[in-house]
């Protein structure tokens, strides 16, 4: 026996040689290192409707701002000479009642109206995200007041809120923005605070907090960064119900004052022409449900890109 494993240990060298520089790593798989945003980007683009959205949005978007910019013609222009003029070089979309161009006022409505979408989508953004971390990662009973509190904002009516406020500071940008915002940063704070209640007792929250960092460090610096990708799609699906619920106020005629006019005042003026001058309505109505459909597909694209499960 102790003449074999004297042989075997004689033979091991010879059994094996070193490997050329250029076999080494052979089996290894070399690929480009990416960030997180850059390798979401890579997946958004495999969705040919989320990317179409994107381009509409785009499109809408300098639509909207280069237009009135070149034309000749202002959205308070009246000329009641050339009421309900039909299509034509001169006015692409005909005039309304006023003799207005009525391609100067849908790109002045979509202004207004894509504005306040993404400025309310902003505020609520702000204001959901410091409500929700904070009650998320201070929990007890500070949890519980803030969430209440929230319970009973969700008891009160929207609309309460809006005809409040439009009545005591009158019809303008910001009240709009100020009455659509008090009720729709709820549903971010709840979100984002299950999201920081359930990313606190991670392994990496718990490591800064031994290593010594503060709780303002560790909410905003670990916890909502690693909370972006939920954040960043709601905030997506807020913009075109912000844009709607703007639309409905002005439809029901409680939006801006005149001459000012987003896409739902629009409508709203145009109803009573609906079967006379039926253009006159359905180019506010279709902006509004293209944008809407656009920043949906947007939205359930990020989602999907965002979704570390779905690397």
């Amino acid at each position: 026996m102790d003449l074999n494993k004297e042989n075997e240990l004689e033979l091991t060298p010879d059994l094996f040689e070193p490997l050329d520089e250029s076999e080494k790593n052979a089996e290894k798989i070399s690929y480009e290192s990416k960030t997180y945003f850059q390798d979401a980007w890579i997946r958004f683009k495999k969705n040919k409707l989320a990317l179409a959205g994107l381009a509409f949005l785009i499109f809408m978007l300098l639509f909207c701002i280069i237009v009135p910019m070149v034309s000749p013609y202002t959205y308070d222009g009246q000329d009641v000479a050339n009421r309900y003029a039909p299509m034509s070089l001169a006015h692409p979309f005909g005039t309304d009642d006023f003799g207005r161009d009525s391609l100067v006022r849908l790109c002045m409505g979509g202004r207004i109206s894509l504005a306040v979408g993404f400025a309310g989508a902003a505020v609520c953004l702000v204001i959901g995200v410091v409500y929700g971390a904070i009650a998320g990662y201070v929990g007890g009973k500070v949890d519980m007041v803030m969430m209440r509190f929230v319970d009973m904002m969700y008891s009160i009516p929207d609309m309460l809120y809006i005809i409040i406020i439009v009545v005591v500071f009158g019809n303008n940008f910001v009240t709009i923005i100020l009455g659509i915002c008090i009720s729709s940063w709820m549903g971010m704070a709840r979100q984002v605070r299950t999201q920081v209640m359930t990313l606190k007792e991670q392994e990496f929250s718990l490591a800064a907090f031994v290593l010594g960092a503060k709780k303002s460090r560790i909410m905003f610096k670990h916890l909502l960064i690693n909370s972006m990708g939920p954040i960043i799609v709601t905030v997506s699906l807020l913009v075109p119900s912000v844009i709607f619920y703007e639309s409905f106020l002005g439809f029901l005629g409680i939006g801006l004052s005149v001459p000012q006019a987003s896409w739902g005042t629009l409508a709203n003026d145009a109803r009573g022409l609906m079967t006379a001058q039926p253009l006159q309505i359905m180019l506010p109505v279709l902006a509004i449900c293209l944008t809407m459909l656009a920043l949906n597909f947007i939205g359930d694209g990020l989602g999907d890109a965002l979704d570390p499960k779905k690397k």
